[in-house]
């Protein structure tokens, strides 16, 4: 753990910086821990690792976290659904898709995350949202915050300053949950609205909500505060001393194995394969010579990759050796710009020199990639 991130945990009053091999053996019945990491990928894999790897008959745990830019997608869900892929990448924020279900959520460093870890038979998503509550009214006690039957929490009656999700194991559980402090509001109504038409598909979409950051109602507010507030309401509930462990995610003999599970969440088969198959019915209005074209493109997609593919062109505007060429690219291809745009440059060098065709060919594939 380097000296930097422990100076920017040093607001924690009696921070408890336990042996790293052993601070999952700490004895006691409650444990709390803070990422000193803010990427996405790293805090789900100690999520996953706590889940795996503690006992939590004997101890509960209190993850405490905050990422980095990112928005995390629940388990079941479809990302060309749920945000607008292409300013992700413009803007590089990074994508994730958590173990729990759920809806997507906009993370950055104005959003803490906090995550319940008890056996199964203890899981109580209620009686947590209940803590933060108590929490937030110990620090402010003028704030009008509940917890609602759908497991939010409401400011004013009105605007949802948190969410909630859960992954139930055999015999583990953990329910996670997110608090706006200081979002960017206007990056995270940006980013969590798809420009994409023509989806249909089966997964869990997300029920957008009205939202308000904390900071907005106080100003005189930190996170810092926040955190350390929950830390010992939590510290209270479960008798025990109110200290929070500093870990490094990135920490293999703190957390066996935890890479291996952080780069798991960040390939390509996991954020976007493991999408559930969904299909696309849309018309490509293409502007070409003072006129628009209008093409319709009908496309299966089954774990991120094309399965079925029919692009309805004008007769004559490909010859229909190159149009089935092209289709027959794209079939078992990942539906991803990337892999499209390398795809469409290799049959465009083969494609006949004919500047009026080659026109027409880049028009069809910008179209095209533009669609992921």
């Amino acid at each position: 753990m380097g000296l930097q991130s422990v100076k920017n945990c040093l607001w924690l009053p009696c921070v408890l910086r336990t042996p790293k091999a052993c601070f999952w053996s700490t004895a006691g019945g409650g444990l709390i821990i803070q990422s000193v990491s803010n990427d996405v990928y790293q805090n789900l894999a100690v999520e996953d690792w706590i889940h795996d790897h503690m006992d939590l008959e004997k101890q509960q745990v209190l993850f405490l976290w905050r990422n980095s830019p990112a928005v995390v997608i629940g388990r079941h869900q479809n990302p060309w659904q749920e945000c607008n892929l292409r300013l992700l990448r413009q803007k590089n924020i990074k994508l994730a898709r958590r173990r729990s279900g759920g809806g997507t959520v906009y993370h950055d460093l104005g959003n803490i995350n906090l995550t319940f870890f008890t056996t199964r038979k203890k899981y109580e998503r209620m009686e947590n949202l209940k803590l933060v509550v108590k929490a937030l009214k110990a620090l402010r006690p003028q704030l009008d915050v509940h917890v609602t039957d759908r497991y939010d929490i409401l400011l004013d009656r009105q605007y949802k300053i948190s969410g909630t999700a859960a992954k139930l194991g055999r015999t583990s559980a953990y329910h996670h949950c997110t608090l706006l402090c200081n979002a960017d509001k206007f990056v995270l109504s940006s980013v969590l609205k798809s420009p994409f038409k023509g989806l249909k598909s089966n997964a869990t979409p997300s029920v957008p909500a009205l939202v308000k950051n904390l900071f907005e109602e106080d100003t005189s507010l930190t996170s810092e505060m926040l955190l350390d507030a929950i830390a010992k309401e939590y510290a209270m509930q479960h008798q025990i001393d109110h200290h929070i462990t500093l870990i490094n995610p990135a920490d293999e003999t703190l957390l066996p194995g935890i890479s291996d599970k952080t780069k798991e969440l960040q390939t390509w088969e996991w954020v976007y394969g493991k999408t559930p198959k969904f299909s696309i019915s849309t018309c490509l209005n293409m502007v070409y010579k003072d006129s628009v074209l209008d093409v319709k493109v009908n496309m299966d997609v089954k774990r991120g990759r094309i399965e079925v593919c029919n692009i309805d062109l004008p007769e004559q505007w490909l010859p229909p050796g190159l149009y089935s060429e092209l289709v027959k690219s794209l079939t078992g291809s990942k539906f991803c710009p990337n892999e499209i745009t390398a795809l469409v440059t290799a049959l465009l060098r083969v494609c006949p020199q004919d500047d009026e065709l080659h026109s027409r060919w880049s028009l069809l594939c910008e179209n095209m990639i533009r669609l992921m």
